[in-house]
């Protein structure tokens, strides 16, 4: 989209209980300009409906599960990335996104159980999108959203099978 590398690290995910979520954290991630998505858990299910969407609405998207997450975050940092944590408790979205977005590669940590404490050491930014209790596919997409300052509703697709026809009313796709 802008030459950033943005990855988003799953934690806490329960297989029997939050697979729809974390398949939507992917989906929305891809949608908003994500390049893919760490699953610190073993849920093939999850990685398989994203792969079917990747391959059907284009784009390159990976999703890759079985990851530990301390090694997922060490290796980013080693590798020049910096760690966005979305929380509650942190330093509120609009009071430190311009700090955030000339960073070039950057991992975006959100959990699904609650996250273990040590995380708020480990990130580079914890970042509150608002300070209230909401959903981690919100606080992504409105994160992403700030990051990208709404270029992401142009960011091209490619390998598309499907696209979206945009009209005023009705479902109109297209077959590429």
């Amino acid at each position: 989209m802008t030459g950033k590398e943005v990855a988003i690290l799953r934690i806490g995910h329960r297989p029997e209980r939050d697979q729809r979520v974390t398949t939507h954290v992917a989906l929305t991630g891809r949608a908003l300009g994500a390049s893919g998505m760490y699953l610190a858990a073993s849920d093939k299910g999850v990685v398989e409906s994203v792969d079917d969407v990747a391959d059907r609405w284009g784009g390159k998207f990976f999703c890759e599960d079985n990851v530990k997450w301390r090694v997922c975050i060490r290796d980013w940092k080693a590798a020049g990335g910096k760690v966005v944590h979305l929380t509650m408790y942190g330093i509120n979205l609009p009071d430190i996104i311009s700090e955030i977005r000339p960073c070039e590669k950057l991992l975006v940590v959100v959990g699904a159980e609650k996250v273990p404490g040590e995380m708020y050491g480990l990130a580079d930014y914890n970042v509150a999108v608002t300070g209230q209790p909401h959903s981690e596919i919100s606080s992504l997409a409105l994160f992403l959203d700030h990051l990208y300052e709404g270029t992401e509703f142009s960011h091209p697709f490619p390998d598309a099978k499907i696209r979206i026809v945009p009209s005023k009313a009705g479902k109109q796709t297209e077959e590429l």
